[in-house]
């Protein structure tokens, strides 16, 4: 499925099933973000990503590791802009660990939020009913992102909060925001079947 929408901005995008082939993608992506948003989204400031977390980022089942993409539709040669994942616990079948990624360049723009949305309508149809997700005290944004989808501290070491969210509710928080043009269209991409 490819779901065709926009960002805050009137941006076009598409957001579609990472693939093994987008490991390219992904690794200049990795390599355009800014030393900082490294470190907030990977707790480390590495440049060049090291090939075993390449490899295991596109390393996508459809099941156990989910995992979407944003592209810029409006450039001919379709850049990435963002990624989103949820990787099953082992512990937890009906648990899946969370991470998002914007470039930059596109932060505030709402592509967290869709490619969340995205991410939580596929998992829903796998079984997942938790996400747990690790954020730095530090990173505001990815915080703030979580606690609108309700999630709630389980526990904190060091600088580093992990933190559950309901699957369910995180859905109905979103499909309450469907005066966003972006996520009409998400919403719309999964209810018409289209993810079929």
């Amino acid at each position: 499925m490819i779901i065709d929408t926009t960002l805050n901005d009137g941006t076009p995008i598409c957001i579609r099933a990472v693939r093994q082939d987008d490991e390219q993608r992904l690794r200049e992506g990795i390599e355009q973000l800014s030393k900082r948003s490294r470190y907030l989204r990977f707790f480390s400031g590495m440049k060049t990503p090291p090939q075993n977390v390449l490899d295991k980022l596109v390393n996508v089942d459809g099941h156990d590791h989910i995992a979407w993409g944003a592209l810029r539709s409006d450039v001919s040669e379709k850049p990435a802009i963002g990624i989103v994942h949820a990787f099953r616990d082992d512990d937890d079948p009906l648990t899946a660990e969370f991470s998002v990624g914007v470039l930059d360049a596109y932060h505030g723009l709402g592509l967290a939020r869709l490619l969340t949305a995205v991410l939580l309508l596929d998992c829903r149809r796998e079984g997942y009913r938790e996400f747990s997700v690790h954020i730095l005290a530090e990173n505001k944004a990815a915080l703030g992102l979580a606690r609108s989808l309700g999630a709630v501290p389980q526990a904190r070491e060091g600088n580093v909060t992990e933190l559950e969210i309901d699957v369910e509710h995180a859905i109905a928080t979103l499909r309450a925001e469907r005066e966003v043009p972006g996520l009409t269209a998400i919403f719309d991409a999964f209810e018409d079947g289209k993810d079929a």
